[in-house]
């Protein structure tokens, strides 16, 4: 079983950055995919960005060029760099693991950015 805890969400003006943590309370050494997924009120839950086989790396085109998904195995956590973000952008942000073949969720952090 693995615990993720998301952190690093809050308010910030449009154009601004913030960086997403998730940090895992397992090795995600082995994982299959690591990725962000968010949803904003009154819509599904979409995917922002993942990373497969430790290597390949694909991005919504919502928001390829402003952010970048990146993992750190030695400690275990995956973040989420966001840059010039927009009102579009404000959504609960969400981390996602898969190990073995099994799925894993956070609880999710609010991303909010004031236009």
């Amino acid at each position: 079983q693995v615990q993720l805890v998301e952190s690093g969400g809050g308010l910030v003006q449009a154009g601004g950055s913030l960086r997403l943590s998730c940090a895992a309370s397992g090795s995600i050494f082995s994982a299959n995919a690591v990725a962000w997924y968010r949803q904003a009120p009154g819509k599904q839950r979409e995917l922002v960005a993942v990373i497969i086989s430790g290597s390949e790396v694909h991005y919504s085109d919502s928001v390829k060029g402003r952010f970048t998904i990146s993992r750190d195995n030695a400690k275990n956590t995956v973040y989420l760099q966001m840059d010039s973000l927009k009102a579009e952008d404000t959504a609960v942000y969400y981390c996602h693991i898969v190990v073995g073949g099994r799925y894993y969720w956070g609880q999710g952090t609010q991303v909010t950015v004031s236009s």
